[in-house]
């Protein structure tokens, strides 16, 4: 990887960052549906305060793609959109039933942390490294808190 700096980002970082922002606007889409979805208020509280972290953190990364001349991606993925039908069916199927829809929440959790892990690997070195690094530590924590979430209910 060739020296560069964030206004001169090279094409496999920008194209790992395009990546990222879909992933979280993939998460900021999935858990504000599944706010809507789930019956617990406190859940939907969480998952739209998670929501809203994954908004900011596309447009942290989208003002960096822009910098360097790029168009930044502003729409999630195909696969992402499924798995969110898939939620609403298992939801409404199950009656908002938090425990299944913190499953479901924790399946796109582990899309978005291997995703950072998958690119913090590729861009190592990267000017980019600092931002990404702590936009993981947010993603793992929110990881973290769905799966253990999604554990409590279980066994409630």
């Amino acid at each position: 990887m060739s020296l560069e700096a964030k206004t001169d980002l090279n094409e496999q970082t920008i194209d790992k960052l395009q990546k990222l922002i879909r992933a979280n606007i993939d998460s900021y889409n999935g858990f504000h549906e599944s706010a809507e979805e789930v019956r617990d208020p406190k859940l939907a509280a969480l998952f739209k305060e998670i929501g809203n972290q994954r908004s900011a953190m596309a447009s942290e990364l989208q003002k960096f793609v822009e910098f360097n001349g790029e168009a930044a991606e502003d729409d999630g993925s195909v696969a992402a959109k499924t798995h969110r039908i898939w939620i609403n069916i298992r939801s409404k199927i199950n009656g908002g039933d938090p425990h299944v829809i913190l499953t479901e929440a924790e399946r796109g959790e582990d899309h978005i942390k291997h995703a950072y892990e998958d690119v913090l690997k590729e861009t190592a070195g990267s000017a980019m490294n600092d931002v990404l690094t702590d936009q993981y530590a947010v993603v793992k924590a929110g990881h973290d808190k769905v799966r253990d979430l999604r554990d409590s209910y279980k066994n409630a």
